[in-house]
């Protein structure tokens, strides 16, 4: 068994190991040591009301979903078309495709109608 592993096979000599040197999650500002500390709290069920609701940060509200599109991609109407890595990082997430869908329409909505827009689309079953 030990003559089969990974260590004692051809492949071993080439792997390189590539070692983290800063943790990327979390940059360990005050904000966002307060933001995981309140994310920490919910999994415990330490911030739940009566009626078992959290309360969301006024910060982190937003009144529309215009509101919420325009918070997470700043500027979205004036992309260019080599703009692509602008949707690396930020994400919206949403637990129905249908929802989804309905983000993704009013995203495409804003932008420049002489862009090229290319849409995938996603599937809940086979």
């Amino acid at each position: 068994m030990i003559a089969a592993s990974l260590c004692r096979g051809n492949l071993w000599r080439q792997i390189k190991f590539l070692y983290l040197k800063q943790d990327m999650h979390l940059d360990h500002s005050k904000a966002n040591n307060q933001h995981a500390q309140w994310l920490l709290e919910i999994g415990a069920r330490l911030t739940m009301d009566n009626n078992k609701m959290i309360q969301v940060p006024q910060s982190m509200v937003c009144a529309n979903l215009n509101a919420l599109i325009n918070r997470i991609y700043p500027g979205i109407g004036k992309l260019r078309a080599q703009d692509d890595w602008y949707f690396l990082d930020p994400i919206i997430l949403c637990p129905r495709n249908n929802e989804v869908h309905d983000i993704n329409k009013a995203i495409l909505q804003q932008f420049n109608p002489s862009a090229e827009v290319y849409m995938l689309r996603s599937v809940d079953s086979v």
